[in-house]
């Protein structure tokens, strides 16, 4: 095939196929006497191969992917694939535990909550106490440095009180859980522009409504990549073993 014929099939540009043989992603092409490349139906199978990786992992995952296997390291090409399956298990941890904080927000259970992130509030609301706790040990507790939070709190996502003596911030129970939530969105990939106003309107309104419909959209996301995950392995398998 010439690198017009391996292009049309995905609607790329020869450019495009020529990019990728040069990054390693398809196997290098053979060469005619006059310098022009020739591919074959392997270098159909790994372009295939590459293009459903890219939804499934990112697009540098997926090439380095392709790199280990055509330089004959399938075994990194694995691990790289298992760090990826590894991550999304970790978001769809994440997810879990923001809709676990959510039903703190509004004293319900999310769906298919164990309860244990209401139980760890209600340890952190006691340790709190009537006093409140400081901005140091509740950076320690969510892993967070002292000026994280303070950078949250010039965004509105929490909104601690100053001791009216030391000048210190103050967080409540309340503010506990604004950070909290915070803390899981950030991690979900949520801007502080998107986080501010979602707390706000719950804090405010007492609604869910706009949280749940970004935990949604969030839910999409993670099985939309577990699918492609399925089809990207089809598709690397069937150029890991090519018919006999």
């Amino acid at each position: 095939m010439r690198p017009v014929d391996l292009a049309r099939e995905h609607g790329l540009s020869t450019q495009a196929v020529r990019n990728y043989e040069e990054a390693g992603i398809l196997p290098a092409a053979a060469r005619t006497e006059t310098g022009y490349r020739t591919y074959t139906p392997r270098h159909a199978q790994a372009l295939r191969a590459f293009l459903a990786l890219v939804p499934a992992h990112g697009h540098a995952t997926a090439t380095a992917i392709m790199r280990a296997v055509n330089a004959g390291t399938v075994e990194q090409a694995l691990r790289l694939i298992d760090e990826s399956h590894a991550q999304l298990l970790d978001d769809r941890r994440t997810l879990q535990a923001v809709e676990q904080a959510l039903g703190d927000l509004t004293g319900t259970r999310p769906p298919g909550g164990t309860g244990r992130r209401g139980t760890e509030a209600r340890g952190e609301a006691a340790e709190a106490g009537a006093e409140g706790t400081f901005i140091g040990p509740l950076a320690r507790r969510l892993g967070l440095r002292p000026a994280t939070l303070r950078k949250w709190e010039r965004a509105g996502l929490v909104r601690p009180r100053r001791d009216p003596r030391t000048g210190y911030r103050v967080y409540t129970a309340a503010d506990v859980r604004d950070a909290r939530l915070a803390h899981q969105l950030r991690r979900g990939g949520y801007l502080l522009e998107q986080i501010a106003p979602l707390i706000g309107q719950v804090r405010e309104a007492g609604g869910v409504e706009p949280l749940e419909a970004a935990l949604q959209g969030w839910r999409d996301r993670l099985s939309a990549r577990g699918r492609a995950m399925l089809s990207a392995a089809a598709a690397l398998e069937a150029y890991l073993s090519p018919p006999d």
